[in-house]
Formats: C-alpha cells, sequence, structure tokens
C-alpha cells in the first residue's frame, strides 16, 4: 500500500513538472511570436516591451523572467532557423550525397527563414550578435552565431563520410566552419540590404563557402616537395640575400 501510494504521487509530481514546462514553453512561444508580429506591423524599434506583453498576454515580469533583453526575443529566429536549415539536410545525409548539394539545402532553409522577416529585423539581429561577440551584450548570456554550430555539425559529418580530405583534423575542421558562419552572417547582413540585387542569398555565399572548402582541400605542401619546389627555395633565400647586403 504504502508503495503504492509513494508511486502515485511521483506519477503526479511527474506529471505537474511536464505540464508547467509544457506552460513555460507555451508562454515563451507566445512572447516570441507576439514580438516578430509586432516588428514585422510596426518595426522593431517602434515596438516596446510593453507593446509585446500586451500581445502575449503576460506580465512585464514574466517576459523578463524568459528574456533578459528585449534584444534577446531576437536570437529565437536564429534558434528556429538553425534548426530549420539543419533538418533540410538530413535526407540528403541519409544517403550517398555531395557536401555542396548538403551546404546548398541549409542555405536555402535559412534563406526561406529570413524572407518572411524584414530586413530590419535581419540586420538588427546579426549587429546585436556582433554586439554580444565585442562583450557589449547582456551579462552571463552566451555569445550567438547567426547559424549557431550548424556548418560545425555538418563539417564533422561530411569529415567522418570522407567528404573532406583526410589531412583536415579536428582543428582544422572546426576553423573552416567557423570561417563559413562568418560567410553566412555577412552574406545574410548583405542580402538584407539588397547589396545581392536579384541573385539569391544561397546561390551567393553558397558559392563562397564552395571556395573554402575547395581550397582548404587542397593538402599542404610536405617538407620534402617544398625544398623542391624553385618558388620556395627562392623565397627562402631572398631574406638571407638581404641580411648580407645589410652587413656589408
Amino acid at each position: 500500500m504504502a508503495i503504492t501510494a509513494r508511486n502515485g504521487e511521483a506519477d503526479r509530481g511527474q506529471r505537474r513538472a511536464s505540464f508547467h514546462q509544457a506552460r513555460a514553453h507555451q508562454t515563451k512561444q507566445a512572447l516570441v511570436e507576439s514580438a516578430f508580429m509586432l516588428w514585422r506591423a510596426n518595426g522593431y524599434q517602434e515596438t516596446t516591451v510593453a507593446d509585446i506583453c500586451r500581445a502575449a498576454g503576460v506580465s512585464k515580469a514574466l517576459f523578463y523572467f524568459y528574456f533578459p533583453r528585449k534584444e534577446d526575443v531576437l536570437f529565437e529566429f536564429v534558434a528556429v532557423s538553425r534548426e530549420a536549415a539543419y533538418a533540410a539536410t538530413l535526407p540528403l545525409l541519409d544517403r550517398p550525397y555531395e557536401l555542396a548539394d548538403v551546404i546548398a539545402a541549409a542555405l536555402t532553409s535559412l534563406e526561406s527563414h529570413m524572407r518572411r522577416n524584414t530586413p530590419e529585423l535581419i540586420i538588427r539581429t546579426i549587429v546585436e550578435g556582433y554586439r554580444r561577440v565585442v562583450g557589449e551584450g547582456s551579462p552571463g548570456t552566451t555569445r550567438p552565431e547567426w547559424t549557431g554550430d550548424l556548418f560545425g555539425a555538418l563539417f564533422e559529418r561530411a569529415r567522418a563520410d570522407g567528404k573532406l580530405p583526410a589531412h583536415l583534423g579536428a582543428a582544422d575542421v572546426a576553423h573552416l566552419a567557423g570561417v563559413a558562419q562568418s560567410l553566412v552572417s555577412e552574406g545574410a547582413r548583405k542580402w538584407a540590404a539588397g547589396a545581392y540585387g536579384t541573385r539569391s542569398f544561397a546561390d551567393v555565399v553558397g558559392r563562397d563557402i564552395g571556395a573554402l572548402v575547395a581550397g582548404y582541400s587542397i593538402a599542404p605542401p610536405s617538407r620534402d616537395d617544398a625544398a623542391d619546389d624553385p618558388a620556395f627555395a627562392a623565397k627562402r633565400t631572398r631574406p638571407r640575400e638581404r641580411r648580407s647586403k645589410i652587413r656589408k
């Protein structure tokens, strides 16, 4: 009897916890949806936290429980875009694939999400990300990336599948992913500002990342190969010649 009672109490406690978690998620989602609805209609600068709370039907105290600042709501868009972009690559990764096709699928998904928002919101999100990088964001918050660790996961998978050269180590792949993410952030800013004209974000940034990957795919010359290269040998002798002239 006692064991049954304890089990019943534990089940009720678990249900209550699940209920509270679901309600918290719904509240946060309502705040995010209300914020973006108002930003699209009225503009980011003109929309206050009080406006967002009224639209979502919650108090300002509850807003600040989930988001330290109004700007922090912007990064929910980044998280959703990143998750959708990664999901778009999964069908390709489940069969024989080319890395360029996987990158194109991720970028096309990102562009689709960007088109749902105004250029102001896209640029504002990127600027806020840059501010956090240089330490101007909210204390205790993590550094955001336009695509988070999207390319880190994709390139690690590509390396494991032999789609990246064997000479690239884990540190090389991490650096490659970081540069690709920077290209996406800068590309999104330029695309939102109209710098690409009629060209698509996915096409322009896909070419940039493709060139980056191709460059990293070239194996660096070994010391023996470099020593046999006349151009390399000439570069090595020039500093010596300059030093000898200085001594004279």
